[in-house]
């Protein structure tokens, strides 16, 4: 089967090597895994895409929004040279994206220089 992919996916990666988001998917349990990444898959092949999947949160970071079966969560995103790269991901508690998380993706995003991937 041919897909026409859009966007390659990529774990963004700290300077230790580590890949948070990676790392965040591998607690959840497999069907939370499976629907994150069929939600995933979708942005990548359809890329660009809005509401209700994907929200725009500030320059060059979105948001895909996930709906799991009693929880909600979201994996923070930027594109880059033909890439989806995967900044961060969490289970919301609140109906606001949190300070902190916002913050940390927009930090990682701003070490990728074209350096990860």
């Amino acid at each position: 089967m041919n897909l026409n992919i859009i966007l390659q996916v990529v774990f963004y990666r700290t300077n230790a090597g580590s890949e948070p988001v990676r790392e965040w998917l591998k607690g959840l349990d497999k069907e939370e895994r499976k629907i994150i990444g069929e939600d995933i898959k979708t942005v990548q092949l359809g890329w660009p895409l809005g509401m209700p999947l994907v929200r725009k949160l500030d320059k060059g970071l979105w948001e895909v929004r996930i709906q799991l079966n009693r929880k909600i969560a979201r994996v923070l995103f930027t594109t880059y040279e033909g890439m989806m790269i995967l900044l961060h991901g969490f289970v919301k508690k609140s109906q606001k994206t949190p300070t902190n998380d916002l913050k940390l993706a927009k930090q990682r995003m701003a070490t990728l220089g074209g350096r990860n991937g």
